[in-house]
């Protein structure tokens, strides 16, 4: 299981929606704060950005801008056409992963870089402005991609720091990816150690430096975020997704999710999405 996939994939609500705007006076557009993460891409003209995150960003042809947050901004331009669009997260289940994003996620149209992004884009712009058969499906398959474009881009630009580092680094990637392609297996540290050919303590380390909880926590963790995930998504009774989180008893599975998100796995499956 790819580690940034699955995040998106927990995360990520209902359907991603995009449109493609052109004005040719100028104009000042406010966009309020969104339980979700919103982008831009400026396919034409001059636009600035602007919010209370630092100074106002400039965009160039090409740029693309992310606001992982749902932040509120306004965008001022003159004669300019973008590709805006947002994607609904549940916030009760953050991963750590998007909470240390900045604010605001500048992806300059750098020639040569990230090419897949570009192509996305370039796509996606054709779509939202057509009726031809199919174009909900298409719209939404290329929403989904660029958005694991852009994390991908801004994890690429930011290697060292972080989950880029801790995705960059070797033992500790093949250990996450372990914890998130099976995590109902009874993983130990030592288990994990020998599957990346580390010691006990130097993965222990290196995986709580770079991740910022020790294995054990983040797996404990993750299972109850996927939990969470299928309590909303599925009509699955509670003793099955015990079992597919790596919990053979209900009560016990009960306990480690109500420790993490304040109340029970009944009352979070009847609660409302923030």
């Amino acid at each position: 299981m790819d580690v940034v996939s699955d995040v998106i994939a927990v995360l990520r609500t209902g359907r991603p929606s995009s449109n493609r705007t052109s004005v040719d006076v100028r104009w000042h557009m406010p966009f309020d704060a969104y339980e979700g993460a919103g982008f831009h891409v400026l396919l034409r003209g001059n636009c600035e950005l602007l919010s209370d995150f630092g100074d106002p960003v400039k965009l160039n042809v090409g740029d693309v801008v992310l606001l992982p947050h749902g932040s509120a901004h306004r965008l001022a331009g003159d004669g300019t056409e973008l590709l805006c669009g947002k994607y609904r997260l549940d916030r009760s289940r953050s991963h750590p992963l998007l909470t240390e994003l900045p604010e605001i996620v500048h992806l300059p149209a750098t020639v040569g870089r990230h090419p897949e992004l570009r192509a996305a884009i370039d796509l996606l712009g054709g779509e939202v402005e057509t009726d031809r058969s199919g174009r909900d499906a298409v719209v939404s398959g290329l929403l989904d991609l660029l958005l694991v474009y852009m994390l991908r881009a801004w994890l690429e630009d930011n290697a060292g720091a972080g989950w880029s580092a801790a995705l960059a680094d070797p033992a500790v990637a093949q250990a996450l990816h372990a914890i998130h392609d099976d995590p109902a297996r009874p993983w130990t540290v030592p288990e994990l150690a020998a599957l990346v050919g580390q010691s006990r303590a130097t993965l222990a380390r290196r995986f709580t430096a770079l991740v910022g909880q020790p294995p054990m926590a983040y797996l404990t963790w993750w299972r109850m975020t996927r939990a969470a995930r299928l309590l909303r998504d599925s009509d699955a009774p509670l003793t099955a997704v015990a079992r597919q989180v790596g919990y053979e008893s209900p009560f016990a599975f009960s306990h480690a999710f109500k420790r993490l998100f304040g109340q029970s796995p009944t009352q979070y499956r009847l609660s409302e999405v923030p």
